[in-house]
């Protein structure tokens, strides 16, 4: 795995490939900054923004983000080997003061992180993990986004999901195994 572009581009991540973590693929992370980047159906940029990265495993998608400007990423990671991965990202890519750390569950952080609003939010749940869908009910009532926001779910193919309530769906892509959902909150 690497960095595609951005301050860091080329630069490795260390990464682990487990049965509850499962990192984005190169390819298909370069095509999710490729749309935020370039589609006329999203209004929000990388560079400045405050990126929420939810079920972060190692951080490839919030390290990319911080390589392309991000002023600020939370990364939200419960498994202990992949926040120890994680770490480590961090520390050889010197970017610990955009960064913040958070070793939960993702339900326990709503609690207290109440207050942030966020740009853009990357959810990567376990495809077998269906309680992300609640956690968007409540990032969505609770109002933790800008008003240009954009929500980046990575599902399984297959996957069915109740998503309408909670988001209105603005692009689906589909790569090999998984899906790519743009969305914003309704």
């Amino acid at each position: 795995m690497r960095i595609i572009s951005g301050k860091f581009k080329g630069k490795k991540i260390e990464y682990t490939k487990t049965s509850l973590i499962r990192p984005l693929k190169d390819f298909v992370k370069e095509n999710i900054f490729n749309i935020l980047s370039h589609s006329n159906l999203i209004n929000q940029k990388i560079n400045n923004s405050k990126v929420l990265d939810l079920y972060s495993g190692v951080g490839s998608f919030g390290l990319e983000c911080i390589s392309r400007g991000a002023k600020k990423v939370t990364f939200v990671e419960e498994d202990n080997k992949a926040i120890s991965i994680l770490k480590k990202n961090l520390q050889n890519l010197s970017i610990n003061k955009y960064a913040e750390l958070i070793n939960d569950k993702i339900e326990n952080i709503i609690k207290w992180h109440h207050k942030n609003r966020y740009d853009i939010f990357f959810f990567d749940p376990p495809f077998k993990k269906k309680n992300f869908e609640e956690v968007l009910e409540i990032f969505r009532k609770k109002k933790l986004y800008t008003r240009q926001h954009i929500i980046i779910l990575h599902r399984e193919i297959n996957s069915i999901d109740n998503l309408e309530q909670n988001i209105k769906i603005i692009l689906t892509k589909e790569y090999r195994r998984s899906k790519i959902i743009f969305a914003k909150f309704s």
